[in-house]
Protein backbone atom coordinates (compact mmCIF):
# COMPACT_ATOMS: atom_id res chain seq x y z
CA UNK A 1 0.00 0.00 0.00
CA UNK A 2 0.77 3.62 -0.61
CA UNK A 3 1.14 5.51 2.45
CA UNK A 4 0.82 9.39 2.21
CA UNK A 5 2.70 11.68 4.62
CA UNK A 6 0.66 14.93 4.92
CA UNK A 7 2.91 17.30 2.70
CA UNK A 8 2.62 14.69 -0.39
CA UNK A 9 -0.70 13.62 -0.27
CA UNK A 10 -1.15 14.70 -3.96
CA UNK A 11 2.16 13.03 -4.95
CA UNK A 12 1.16 9.71 -3.31
CA UNK A 13 -2.43 9.32 -4.91
CA UNK A 14 -0.32 10.25 -8.33
CA UNK A 15 2.02 7.24 -7.27
CA UNK A 16 -0.41 4.74 -6.17
CA UNK A 17 -2.39 4.94 -9.67
CA UNK A 18 1.09 5.01 -11.48
CA UNK A 19 1.96 1.87 -9.44
CA UNK A 20 -1.55 0.26 -9.13
CA UNK A 21 -1.04 -0.05 -5.67
CA UNK A 22 -3.83 1.11 -3.19
CA UNK A 23 -3.93 4.05 -1.62
CA UNK A 24 -4.00 3.72 2.35
CA UNK A 25 -6.61 6.12 4.95
CA UNK A 26 -3.78 8.24 6.75
CA UNK A 27 -5.34 10.31 10.00
CA UNK A 28 -3.00 13.21 11.02
CA UNK A 29 -3.56 14.95 14.13
CA UNK A 30 -2.18 16.85 17.21
CA UNK A 31 -2.43 16.67 20.98
CA UNK A 32 -3.26 19.49 23.05
CA UNK A 33 0.11 20.04 24.13
CA UNK A 34 1.63 20.32 20.26
CA UNK A 35 2.43 16.46 19.79
CA UNK A 36 1.90 14.96 16.43
CA UNK A 37 0.21 11.98 15.38
CA UNK A 38 0.33 10.06 12.07
CA UNK A 39 -1.91 6.59 12.02
CA UNK A 40 -2.64 4.17 9.66
CA UNK A 41 -5.64 2.85 10.56
CA UNK A 42 -6.76 0.25 8.04
CA UNK A 43 -3.23 -0.86 6.76
CA UNK A 44 -3.02 -4.36 5.06
CA UNK A 45 -0.52 -5.94 3.05
CA UNK A 46 3.29 -7.07 3.46
CA UNK A 47 4.41 -3.85 1.83
CA UNK A 48 4.20 -0.22 2.69
CA UNK A 49 5.02 2.76 0.24
CA UNK A 50 5.64 5.87 2.87
CA UNK A 51 5.86 9.12 0.94
CA UNK A 52 6.75 11.68 2.93
CA UNK A 53 7.99 15.06 2.18
CA UNK A 54 10.12 16.38 5.05
CA UNK A 55 9.75 19.95 4.54
CA UNK A 56 9.70 20.81 8.39
CA UNK A 57 10.76 18.74 11.49
CA UNK A 58 7.06 18.10 12.01
CA UNK A 59 7.31 16.32 9.03
CA UNK A 60 10.17 14.45 9.76
CA UNK A 61 8.28 13.35 13.07
CA UNK A 62 5.44 12.38 11.04
CA UNK A 63 7.37 10.20 8.48
CA UNK A 64 8.92 7.88 11.55
CA UNK A 65 5.63 7.52 13.15
CA UNK A 66 3.92 6.49 9.56
CA UNK A 67 7.00 4.05 9.30
CA UNK A 68 6.48 2.97 12.80
CA UNK A 69 2.84 2.08 12.39
CA UNK A 70 2.95 0.31 9.17
CA UNK A 71 5.29 -1.93 11.00
CA UNK A 72 2.70 -2.50 14.04
CA UNK A 73 0.03 -3.26 11.18
CA UNK A 74 2.61 -6.20 9.86
CA UNK A 75 4.03 -4.62 7.42
CA UNK A 76 7.25 -6.42 6.75
CA UNK A 77 8.77 -4.81 4.17
CA UNK A 78 8.67 -0.55 4.23
CA UNK A 79 10.08 1.30 1.72
CA UNK A 80 10.30 5.22 2.42
CA UNK A 81 9.88 7.19 -0.45
CA UNK A 82 11.39 10.74 0.91
CA UNK A 83 10.22 13.49 -2.59
CA UNK A 84 12.49 16.31 -0.93
CA UNK A 85 14.96 15.88 2.10
CA UNK A 86 14.40 18.33 4.45
CA UNK A 87 18.63 18.75 6.32
CA UNK A 88 20.49 16.81 2.73
CA UNK A 89 22.37 20.43 2.74
CA UNK A 90 23.75 19.78 6.10
CA UNK A 91 25.91 17.08 4.96
CA UNK A 92 28.78 18.09 7.25
CA UNK A 93 29.15 19.62 10.24
CA UNK A 94 29.69 23.51 9.85
CA UNK A 95 31.77 24.08 12.52
CA UNK A 96 32.84 22.21 16.14
CA UNK A 97 30.64 20.85 17.92
CA UNK A 98 28.14 20.83 14.80
CA UNK A 99 25.60 17.70 13.74
CA UNK A 100 25.84 16.12 10.34
CA UNK A 101 22.21 16.50 10.09
CA UNK A 102 21.76 15.05 7.14
CA UNK A 103 23.22 11.54 8.63
CA UNK A 104 21.50 12.14 11.89
CA UNK A 105 17.90 11.84 9.92
CA UNK A 106 18.91 9.56 7.67
CA UNK A 107 20.16 7.04 10.41
CA UNK A 108 16.52 7.76 12.06
CA UNK A 109 14.88 7.31 9.12
CA UNK A 110 17.28 3.97 8.66
CA UNK A 111 15.52 2.32 12.19
CA UNK A 112 12.36 1.26 10.17
CA UNK A 113 12.86 1.52 6.53
CA UNK A 114 14.46 -1.42 4.50
CA UNK A 115 14.80 0.52 1.26
CA UNK A 116 15.07 4.51 0.65
CA UNK A 117 14.01 6.49 -2.96
CA UNK A 118 14.90 10.05 -2.89
CA UNK A 119 14.20 12.66 -5.27
CA UNK A 120 17.31 14.78 -6.38
CA UNK A 121 18.96 14.84 -3.18
CA UNK A 122 20.70 18.29 -3.10
CA UNK A 123 23.82 16.47 -2.41
CA UNK A 124 23.84 12.38 -3.68
CA UNK A 125 26.45 11.66 -0.86
CA UNK A 126 23.71 12.10 1.51
CA UNK A 127 22.49 8.37 0.52
CA UNK A 128 25.45 6.16 1.75
CA UNK A 129 24.34 7.42 5.61
CA UNK A 130 21.00 5.69 4.99
CA UNK A 131 21.77 1.51 6.55
CA UNK A 132 19.87 0.17 3.85
CA UNK A 133 19.39 -0.02 0.00
CA UNK A 134 19.04 3.81 -1.56
CA UNK A 135 18.05 4.69 -5.07
CA UNK A 136 18.59 8.06 -6.28
CA UNK A 137 15.94 8.95 -9.09
CA UNK A 138 16.90 12.23 -11.06
CA UNK A 139 13.55 13.59 -12.09
CA UNK A 140 15.24 17.18 -13.37
CA UNK A 141 14.42 16.25 -16.96
CA UNK A 142 10.39 16.37 -16.28
CA UNK A 143 10.97 20.27 -15.42
CA UNK A 144 11.38 20.53 -19.91
CA UNK A 145 7.44 19.47 -20.37
CA UNK A 146 6.02 22.74 -18.75
CA UNK A 147 7.93 25.16 -20.91
CA UNK A 148 6.63 27.16 -23.69
CA UNK A 149 7.35 25.34 -26.92
CA UNK A 150 8.70 28.83 -28.55
CA UNK A 151 11.45 29.67 -25.99
CA UNK A 152 13.70 31.96 -28.78
CA UNK A 153 17.24 30.76 -28.59
CA UNK A 154 16.83 29.13 -25.42
CA UNK A 155 19.74 29.23 -22.84
CA UNK A 156 20.11 26.89 -19.93
CA UNK A 157 21.69 28.10 -16.74
CA UNK A 158 22.23 26.86 -13.65
CA UNK A 159 23.29 29.09 -10.50
CA UNK A 160 26.53 27.51 -10.29
CA UNK A 161 28.68 24.90 -11.76
CA UNK A 162 27.63 21.97 -9.23
CA UNK A 163 24.46 22.27 -10.62
CA UNK A 164 25.04 22.44 -14.87
CA UNK A 165 23.82 18.66 -15.01
CA UNK A 166 20.65 19.18 -14.09
CA UNK A 167 20.40 22.55 -16.68
CA UNK A 168 21.72 20.16 -19.14
CA UNK A 169 19.41 17.79 -18.43
CA UNK A 170 16.64 19.92 -18.93
CA UNK A 171 17.93 21.50 -22.31
CA UNK A 172 18.12 17.83 -23.47
CA UNK A 173 14.86 16.96 -22.18
CA UNK A 174 13.67 20.50 -23.98
CA UNK A 175 15.66 19.27 -27.35
CA UNK A 176 17.22 22.63 -27.97
CA UNK A 177 19.47 25.62 -26.49
CA UNK A 178 22.50 26.05 -24.61
CA UNK A 179 23.42 25.34 -20.90
CA UNK A 180 26.12 27.64 -18.72
CA UNK A 181 25.97 28.43 -15.07
CA UNK A 182 26.85 31.62 -12.90
CA UNK A 183 29.31 31.90 -10.75
CA UNK A 184 28.03 31.86 -6.82
CA UNK A 185 29.58 32.62 -3.39
CA UNK A 186 27.58 31.39 -0.63
CA UNK A 187 28.12 34.09 2.74
CA UNK A 188 25.31 32.59 4.57
CA UNK A 189 22.41 30.76 4.67
CA UNK A 190 20.41 33.65 3.25
CA UNK A 191 23.48 35.79 1.98
CA UNK A 192 24.34 34.60 -1.62
CA UNK A 193 27.08 36.67 -4.71
CA UNK A 194 26.31 35.09 -7.91
CA UNK A 195 28.30 36.66 -11.17
CA UNK A 196 26.84 36.40 -14.27
CA UNK A 197 27.96 33.93 -16.67
CA UNK A 198 30.44 34.48 -19.94
CA UNK A 199 27.04 33.79 -22.24
CA UNK A 200 25.08 36.56 -23.86
CA UNK A 201 21.55 36.64 -22.66
CA UNK A 202 21.05 39.43 -24.51
CA UNK A 203 17.33 38.79 -26.85
CA UNK A 204 16.96 35.28 -25.46
CA UNK A 205 14.56 33.44 -23.37
CA UNK A 206 15.84 31.68 -20.48
CA UNK A 207 15.46 29.57 -17.91
CA UNK A 208 17.16 29.20 -14.53
CA UNK A 209 17.26 25.81 -13.57
CA UNK A 210 17.99 24.83 -9.89
CA UNK A 211 17.44 21.74 -7.46
CA UNK A 212 16.01 23.46 -4.70
CA UNK A 213 14.58 27.29 -4.80
CA UNK A 214 13.92 28.08 -0.93
CA UNK A 215 14.23 31.75 -0.27
CA UNK A 216 14.51 32.76 -3.77
CA UNK A 217 17.96 35.13 -2.91
CA UNK A 218 20.10 33.33 -5.50
CA UNK A 219 17.82 33.36 -8.43
CA UNK A 220 16.61 36.53 -8.25
CA UNK A 221 19.76 37.99 -8.58
CA UNK A 222 19.93 35.66 -11.53
CA UNK A 223 17.01 37.55 -12.98
CA UNK A 224 18.28 40.76 -11.96
CA UNK A 225 21.20 40.27 -13.82
CA UNK A 226 20.15 38.82 -17.00
CA UNK A 227 17.60 41.83 -17.17
CA UNK A 228 20.12 43.93 -17.24
CA UNK A 229 21.89 41.67 -19.99
CA UNK A 230 19.10 42.35 -22.27
CA UNK A 231 17.28 38.79 -21.88
CA UNK A 232 14.27 38.31 -23.50
CA UNK A 233 11.64 36.30 -21.27
CA UNK A 234 13.28 34.46 -18.10
CA UNK A 235 11.42 31.64 -16.43
CA UNK A 236 12.64 29.41 -13.72
CA UNK A 237 12.90 25.32 -13.08
CA UNK A 238 13.02 23.70 -9.93
CA UNK A 239 13.00 19.90 -8.52
CA UNK A 240 11.69 21.25 -5.17
CA UNK A 241 9.97 24.72 -5.14
CA UNK A 242 10.07 25.29 -1.36
CA UNK A 243 9.50 28.54 -1.65
CA UNK A 244 9.93 29.95 1.60
CA UNK A 245 9.40 33.19 3.18
CA UNK A 246 8.91 36.26 0.77
CA UNK A 247 10.81 34.04 -1.91
CA UNK A 248 7.52 34.50 -4.49
CA UNK A 249 7.72 38.09 -3.99
CA UNK A 250 11.52 38.44 -5.23
CA UNK A 251 11.11 36.77 -7.92
CA UNK A 252 8.14 38.32 -9.12
CA UNK A 253 9.99 41.45 -8.62
CA UNK A 254 12.52 40.11 -10.06
CA UNK A 255 10.94 40.36 -13.73
CA UNK A 256 10.48 36.72 -13.72
CA UNK A 257 7.70 35.50 -16.26
CA UNK A 258 6.76 31.92 -14.98
CA UNK A 259 7.96 29.47 -12.49
CA UNK A 260 7.24 26.34 -12.71
CA UNK A 261 8.31 23.20 -10.51
CA UNK A 262 7.73 19.25 -9.21
CA UNK A 263 5.01 18.30 -6.71
CA UNK A 264 8.07 16.78 -4.63
CA UNK A 265 7.12 20.34 -2.88
CA UNK A 266 3.38 20.57 -3.46
CA UNK A 267 3.32 24.21 -3.95
CA UNK A 268 0.73 26.64 -6.73
CA UNK A 269 3.41 26.43 -9.10
CA UNK A 270 4.16 22.06 -8.94
CA UNK A 271 2.91 22.15 -12.31
CA UNK A 272 4.42 18.71 -13.26
CA UNK A 273 4.87 15.16 -11.26
CA UNK A 274 7.43 13.13 -10.42
CA UNK A 275 4.75 10.20 -9.85
CA UNK A 276 6.08 8.54 -12.70
CA UNK A 277 9.92 8.67 -12.36
CA UNK A 278 9.23 7.41 -8.50
CA UNK A 279 7.31 4.73 -10.11
CA UNK A 280 10.18 3.38 -11.90
CA UNK A 281 12.36 3.78 -8.69
CA UNK A 282 9.14 1.55 -7.13
CA UNK A 283 9.70 -1.63 -9.65
CA UNK A 284 13.20 -1.73 -9.75
CA UNK A 285 12.84 -1.67 -5.83
CA UNK A 286 10.51 -4.56 -6.19
CA UNK A 287 12.56 -6.86 -8.11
Amino acid sequence: MIVAGASSQALAAAVAEATDEPLAAVEYDRFPDGETLAAVPDFEGERAVVVATTDSNDAWVELLQLQDAVREAGASEVVTVLPYMGYARQDQAFDDGHPVSARAMAKAVSTTADRVVLVNPHETDVSSFFDGHVTVVDAAACLADPLPDDLDDPLFLSPDAGAVDLAEAVCDAYGRGETDYFEKVRHSGTDVEITPSDTDASDRDVVITDDIVATGSTMSQAVSHLGDDGARRVFAACVHPLLVRNARTKLERAGIERIVGTDTVERDVSVVSVAPYVAAALETVTQ
